[in-house]
């Protein structure tokens, strides 16, 4: 049962005796009992939850979860309003202009990194976690990248673009799949802001870039699926195609007349506004027919908007929608290897399933992170996934009580850009810093695993992230691109408490950071370091700089 369902039962059994005399003589009803601390198991699986749903929970964090039950911590973080990364980019463009922040060799330098101070200040103080956690997982799936100039020099482009996955993380994937489409920062990144109508004279034809990729990488996937996510073959074995050449193309017409929004905006020339979402301007879309999937024809004559409505519509009813992109959330929330039963039972949960309604995001969220795979593994030896550098980076600060001296967490992800190489929306393709199908070669490979956090793990990026934890751990501070923005330090007072015990420790660690899967070869590894060490401070530290690059915590099962 459900701690916050036994607290209802005292409560309403108090109530009960209370509205039946209980107690004899009107007297007073006897006072409720505060509800049993939680158990160690208890205590792990909310651990557990918060690795695969929040960028990490300290320990009074974790038990107040666990006090609260797992299903009731969920229905909360569904009811809470986004915290947004637009609102911080202005504060900051506030700050410049007022020549509140330091001088630095221009201010072009402040506002290339304003949208990644934004994305890390709100990670960090963001009530919302399971929603950031979740709109994180969309931005590795529904890539934009500031690796195109435009998306640099104007803070607000990608900030926006992150809203905009932040505010449909719980909605419809529909609506989420139309804004992303109208979205100006993904119109510059897949190129099809601009895109005209085709004019062969002039050897004009439509951009397929966005076509493509919102077929491949944002819906239905290159292969037909079944609902497990395995795929469909032909009589010789071989995977169906889920679309060719021709659809590209017949995509590219829908998309044509888009530019940016704004008063006597003009097709082509009108001022970058990346607020706003794209706006149609018929003249510049292409008139005629389309056939697009299953057989959907597009007529002629319609409005540019209709045909683009039509198109999404087209590829949320695709029937791989469910499988696609419920294996892809499960491998950035969960597992990098979901079995076909997993897989199913979410893409269900994606046709409507469990609410009725397709598309809904929540249920799909709700059905990753409660499914018995997610929440009690069996810990055979395709489960689990290797921690990105991103994640490891937030989990720290956040686990670890990181405070900033001015209450602004402006670039605490400078270290993990510098050192891991890894930052959000500035992959180097739209297909994310890893694929979803990356294994490296060796007994992962020979297994028929895929491992996609691999292929950005190196000699260079391993030493990076160990240095990065030895500087927050052993240094005590978090490096930023400024010290004038803030200087990020930790509070370990906990941990340095409970040193004198070395049991207490790790095992207060082994809850924290592994969720009670720390093994015994590795606690007796760090064990044995530590009995050595009597300063309580420097134990504490070492404990956990020892426990953050262990295997055990790298990868998550």
């Amino acid at each position: 049962m459900e701690r916050s369902s036994r607290g209802l039962a005292v409560a309403s059994l108090a109530l009960l005796l209370a509205a039946c005399g209980g107690g004899g003589g009107g007297s007073a009803p006897p006072p409720v009992p505060p509800p049993a601390p939680p158990t160690a198991a208890e205590l792990n699986s909310a651990s557990r939850l918060a690795s695969q749903a929040t960028f990490g929970l300290n320990y009074a964090a974790i038990e107040a979860l666990a006090q609260q039950g797992n299903d009731a911590w969920l229905n909360q973080q569904f009811a809470l309003a986004p915290s947004l990364n637009v609102p911080v980019v202005d504060d900051l463009i506030g700050r410049l202009n007022r020549g509140e922040l330091p001088s630095v060799p221009d201010d072009l330098q402040w506002l290339i990194q304003f949208r990644r101070f934004a994305w890390w200040h709100t990670i960090m103080t963001a009530p919302d976690q399971l929603r950031q956690r979740v709109a994180f997982a969309l931005s590795q799936i529904m890539v934009a990248s500031d690796n195109v100039d435009a998306l640099i020099v104007y803070p607000g482009a990608l900030s926006t673009y992150n809203d905009v996955l932040l505010t449909h993380a719980f909605g419809n994937y529909r609506d989420l799949l139309r804004d992303v489409a109208l979205s100006p920062a993904m119109g510059i990144y897949l190129s099809h802001i601009n895109n005209r109508k085709a004019d062969p004279a002039n050897n004009i034809f439509p951009d397929e870039n966005f076509a493509r990729e919102v077929m491949q990488l944002f819906s239905i996937g290159l292969f037909e699926l079944n609902i497990d996510g395995t795929p469909q073959l032909d009589g010789n074995g071989v995977p169906l195609p889920t679309y060719g050449n021709d659809d590209i193309r017949e995509f590219a017409k829908i998309f044509t007349g888009l530019s940016f929004r704004g008063p006597g905006a003009v097709f082509g020339s009108a001022p970058p506004n990346f607020r706003e979402p794209m706006q149609m301007f018929d003249s510049f879309h292409e008139p005629g027919e389309k056939r697009l999937l299953n057989g959907l024809v597009v007529p002629a004559g319609q409005m540019g908007i209709q045909d683009l409505d039509a198109a999404i519509d087209n590829l949320f009813n695709h029937p791989n929608v469910g499988p696609f992109i419920g294996t892809r959330l499960i491998q950035r929330l969960v597992t990098s290897n979901p079995s076909p039963a997993y897989v199913e039972r979410v893409a269900r949960a994606f046709n409507g399933d469990t609410t009725g309604v397709r598309g809904d995001m929540g249920a799909v969220v709700r059905a990753i992170l409660t499914d018995p795979e997610a929440a009690n593994p069996n810990n055979d030896v395709g489960f689990g996934k290797l921690r990105e550098p991103v994640l490891r980076a937030a989990s720290l600060y956040r686990q670890f009580n990181a405070t900033s001296s001015d209450g602004f967490f402006a670039n605490s992800g400078f270290l993990v850009q510098q050192l891991a190489r890894q930052h959000p929306f500035s992959s180097p393709s739209v297909f994310n810093f890893f694929l979803p199908d990356h294994t490296p070669p060796g007994a992962l490979a020979a297994a028929g695993l895929v491992a996609p956090e691999f292929q950005i793990t190196t000699a260079s990026t391993i030493v990076g992230m160990t240095n990065l934890i030895d500087f927050a751990v052993n240094g005590g501070f978090i490096m930023t691109s400024d010290p004038a923005l803030g200087t990020v330090t930790f509070d370990l007072s906990d941990y340095v408490n409970l040193a004198q015990d070395v049991d207490a420790l790790l095992d207060r660690l082994d809850l924290v950071v592994t969720y009670g899967t720390l093994s015994d070869a590795t606690r007796a590894a760090i064990r044995g370091v530590l009995v050595n060490i009597a300063d309580a401070d420097a134990r504490a530290r070492t404990a956990i700089y020892l426990i953050l690059i262990s295997p055990d915590y790298a990868i998550g099962v």
